[in-house]
């Protein structure tokens, strides 16, 4: 069995003539555990970017944030998590000893990215720590530079509004945003360091993702490392969670999607530079004005 890549993986890349590459690769690009160049560059961090499950089996996105420091590498097996998610968090319930959790570190004026895949080990009063499994780069592709430093939210935090439609807030949220991120999980949770949760980033030109009404996004996927870790994943376990942000405002908008991927077609051919397409069917969405714990500065 190829330990790198999972079967969802592993079909994508085989469609995009990428499969052998990478079946050689594979185990030396993503590593069981963190080089000393990750574990400085989490803890350089104000905000790391988090998914998880939750007891319905939805996968989420969402942020942790602090001040730099707040993530420590003991370690190169484990991410030691001083921070706390608000109520309402969709995964603020769904952190709890054992379960799986993929983590994105994101420096965007620098556009450097990094992820770490575990489980989480310990759930304590002040965050959470995690035993690494999966650690890799990712390139710096379609990253939108930007200076995010850390301001703490105003307590108490502000309430999540539920509702199962965009409406136009959230609508105009998707409109103005260059970058998004998506969650995702692999549907067999059996211990198999393959077989986790990833959060990715996306990012285009502002309004790259498209809005075709109330329930119904397009998410074009751009040419990228072909490792296919989100797309393999909803290949096999079609729920997926998006999340957006307002940089300057602090807004939070988080969304639970049955995805479909669109790979032929006048849809794909109506975005131009896409390799393939996400249709995202909503189901679910939560919105918190001033939530983020980061701003944009300068």
């Amino acid at each position: 069995m190829d330990e790198a890549f999972h079967a969802g993986e592993q079909a994508l890349q085989a469609r995009t003539g990428q499969r052998e590459r990478l079946a050689e690769v594979g185990s030396r690009i993503i590593r069981p555990a963190m080089p000393d160049a990750h574990r400085q560059f989490f803890q350089q961090l104000p905000w790391l970017l988090v998914g998880g499950v939750d007891a319905s089996g939805q996968p989420w996105a969402s942020v942790l944030s602090g001040p730099p420091g707040f993530v420590q590498s003991p370690d190169a097996h484990t991410l030691m998590i001083h921070a706390r998610l608000p109520t309402g968090d969709p995964l603020a319930d769904a952190l709890s000893a054992g379960a799986r959790v993929g983590l994105l570190g994101l420096q965007a004026h620098t556009r450097r990215r990094n992820r770490a895949n575990g489980r989480v080990t310990q759930q304590q009063a002040d965050g959470w720590q995690v035993a690494i499994n999966q650690s890799f780069g990712n390139c710096p592709k379609y990253i939108q530079p930007r200076q995010l430093d850390y301001q703490p939210h105003a307590q108490p935090a502000p309430p999540v509004q539920r509702s199962a439609t965009l409406n136009a807030r959230a609508r105009q949220l998707i409109a103005q945003a260059d970058t998004c991120f998506i969650a995702s999980a692999h549907p067999d949770n059996d211990g198999q360091p393959a077989h986790g949760v990833d959060v990715s980033h996306r990012g285009g030109t502002a309004g790259f993702v498209q809005c075709v009404d109330e329930q119904t996004l397009l998410l074009p996927d751009y040419a990228g490392n072909g490792y296919f870790n989100t797309l393999g994943n909803v290949q096999l376990n079609p729920r997926a969670g998006l999340l957006w942000l307002d940089f300057i405002n602090g807004d939070m908008l988080w969304l639970a999607a049955d995805s479909a991927l669109i790979e032929h077609g006048p849809l794909l051919a109506a975005h131009p530079g896409a390799a393939r397409l996400l249709r995202l069917q909503v189901r679910e969405v939560r919105y918190a004005k001033g939530a983020l714990g980061v701003r944009e500065v300068g």
